[in-house]
């Protein structure tokens, strides 16, 4: 009987303390449980709030987003590439001075209109603020159509139409206009009484060359500058100029105007060369780039001139030390269209380092921003391509073209 009831008294205390043992391993699994449910969002926040104090004290803020639109593959390449290049030494720069900062986005267009919308699409997508672009001029005239409807400010390094600026209030250039070119191009030549005869040849079926040849006609008659010839071309035909120089050169012209880009230009001067007709050559910023033409024979370009806004050669601080970064990156010499990427950017960050904008801005208030600093009449921007530089309400930049002769294989200044 006694042996029964210490038998039942150790069952029910081994039961007891099974018991016990259970209830602590439920309470412990509640604990774990608890641990394990806490909201993520918690974490995330607090991570998401770290990370913001550390920023704040390092100094680094949200970039400013820049979209950038240009042939970066294709015919028309160098200039593309070369305004990347140029916008990219720009925002390397300014971000490393801390304060406000941009992020780039370049997209490839091939010069192809069609193409650079939905490059246009694509950066808008991406949350661009402002675009610097496009390089091209046929390009541009459709994209900045779309931008103006979305209020995005565009400034662009180098298409000069006058027809992409008109009736757009957010459309500024930092090249010159077709208008300008064309009456700097005649009243240089004039003036520094490079020709008694001139001969034009120009592509009647590009907005560019015409724009150009429409202004410098009307100023060469101005200013009693005897033109002998005029012929044309179009793309479709770019490969033949025997007739064109033939004309000239029975015309007498000792001069032959060039307003037009580089590609059909080198084989103008290979052509004119194989009949023996040796005039002096006179481009605009079209022709900048021909000497990195893939293949071509650079002496042929010997004694070229053309009207340019940056001549590399220049010995101010700002042109060394950019040719010297150009060079250490890129490892040639950059061009016009490198400065005028180069400029634009920084021309917008001038615009903007004293105004209360952050990456949070909408693109639409940056816009507004920009149209009343670029068009107020009071902001001057000095960089590459020139210096105390301002801008019209129309959008056209105004600066001081400077003239540039190819000689041993080089852009050297004239002026």
């Amino acid at each position: 009987m006694k042996r029964n009831f210490y038998l039942t008294f150790v069952v029910a205390l081994v039961l007891c303390l099974a018991m016990l043992a259970g209830c602590a391993d439920k309470g412990k699994e509640k604990t774990d449980s608890t641990k394990a449910d806490a909201p993520a969002e918690k974490e995330t926040e607090a991570a998401e709030d770290k990370e913001a104090e550390e920023a704040e004290k390092s100094g680094d803020t949200a970039p400013i987003k820049l979209g950038g639109i240009g042939p970066i593959s294709g015919a028309a390449a160098v200039y593309g590439i070369a305004v990347q290049n140029g916008a990219q030494i720009a925002v390397d720069e300014i971000n490393a001075l801390g304060g406000m900062q941009f992020e780039l986005n370049f997209q490839d267009d091939e010069h192809d209109a069609e193409k650079s919308v939905n490059a246009y699409n694509v950066l808008k997508d991406w949350g661009m603020q402002v675009l610097v672009g496009t390089v091209t001029t046929g390009p541009c005239l459709d994209v900045a159509a779309e931008s103006y409807n979305d209020r995005i400010f565009t400034l662009t390094p180098s298409a000069s139409s006058p027809k992409v600026v008109e009736g757009k209030d957010n459309v500024f250039q930092m090249c010159f206009s077709d208008l300008n070119q064309g009456i700097a191009s005649a009243q240089y030549i004039q003036e520094k009484e490079l020709a008694k005869k001139v001969a034009i040849i120009y592509n009647n079926a590009d907005a560019y060359s015409t724009g150009i040849y429409e202004k410098f006609i009307s100023e060469a008659e101005t200013r009693n500058l005897e033109v002998v010839s005029t012929t044309t071309f179009t793309d479709d035909t770019a490969n033949d100029f025997s007739v064109q120089l033939t004309e000239a050169q029975k015309a007498g012209a000792d001069l032959v105007f060039l307003p037009i880009y580089y590609q059909p230009a080198s084989l103008i001067l290979a052509q004119a060369k194989e009949m023996d007709y040796e005039p002096t050559f006179f481009g605009v910023d079209g022709m900048d780039g021909i000497l990195t033409l893939e293949n071509f024979d650079t002496e042929l370009a010997e004694g070229v001139m053309l009207l340019t806004p940056f001549v590399a050669d220049a010995t101010d601080d700002l042109t060394v030390a950019f040719v010297e970064k150009y060079d250490e990156l890129y490892g040639e010499v950059p061009n016009q269209f490198a400065a005028d990427g180069y400029d634009s950017v920084y021309a917008i960050y001038e615009a903007l380092k004293d105004k209360d904008v952050t990456a949070e801005t909408s693109a639409s208030d940056l816009c507004d921003l920009l149209i009343d600093v670029f068009s107020g009449g009071e902001f001057e921007f000095n960089g590459l391509t020139g210096d105390n530089m301002t801008w019209s309400e129309t959008g056209e930049v105004a600066k001081s073209p400077k003239g540039m002769i190819i000689e041993n294989g080089v852009y050297v200044g004239m002026d």
